[in-house]
């Protein structure tokens, strides 16, 4: 073979290669626009039914046809807790026992109170009778000798005792001259006088006293009708 006939072979074959490259290239090209023709067709065939399915809705409205609406179901009370409820019952408690105890100390302070001026008037009653003995000699002292030392004597201890018995709360009662009351006097005895208004207290024979004001004693007295 000739130079020449190897030229003519080899030109022969690159173009027999370059054909085929060409008609691989054109076969690739030509397939994308296959596909995006077929994805663009596939979506307006799936648009199609949801536009027919919009349609339908529309007319569907349209009729006046609407869903009753769900009604709205009910609060449910909300259960209390466990721990709530006992609180609350311990405070309920401790109020009962508090309010029970106050009732009791005050109750508790008022006997008290009165236990000790019960004991109180117990002591006056005894010494009242020596505050009787101190003004019966005093009222005994002849006239010369109301000036004397014993006098005197008689005279101040009888004043340091009524002294001491006005700070406790102990005063004697107005008896005579003063209208006749029951629950100050003790009438012992009753007499007509004309001078004196009815119902009158003229004479004192045993004197009263009042202890914070409440009576340790009553007044012995006459009383006119």
């Amino acid at each position: 073979m000739t130079e020449e006939d190897k030229r003519k072979a080899e030109q022969e074959t690159a173009q027999a290669d370059d054909g085929q490259e060409a008609a691989a290239f054109t076969e690739a090209e030509e397939q994308p626009d296959s596909e995006g023709q077929s994805a663009e067709e596939t979506a307006e065939e799936t648009a199609e039914p949801a536009e027919e399915a919009e349609g339908s809705g529309e007319k569907t409205g349209d009729s006046g046809q609407e869903e009753p609406e769900k009604e709205e179901s009910a609060e449910q009370p909300v259960k209390p807790d466990k721990k709530d409820k006992q609180i609350e019952e311990l405070t309920d408690k401790y109020k009962r026992l508090f309010a029970e105890f106050d009732n009791y100390r005050k109750r508790t302070d008022a006997e008290k109170v009165g236990m000790f001026n019960e004991g109180q008037r117990a002591v006056l009653l005894k010494i009242l009778p020596l505050i009787d003995n101190f003004e019966r000699a005093l009222e005994a002292v002849p006239e010369d000798e109301k000036g004397s030392a014993i006098a005197e004597g008689i005279s101040k201890i009888y004043k340091s005792f009524m002294d001491q018995l006005t700070e406790m709360g102990v005063k004697p009662i107005e008896a005579k001259g003063q209208p006749f009351d029951a629950n100050l006097h003790n009438a012992v005895m009753h007499v007509e006088d004309e001078d004196t208004d009815e119902n009158i207290v003229v004479d004192e024979f045993q004197k009263g006293y009042l202890f914070k004001d409440k009576v340790l004693r009553y007044s012995m007295v006459k009383v006119a009708n």
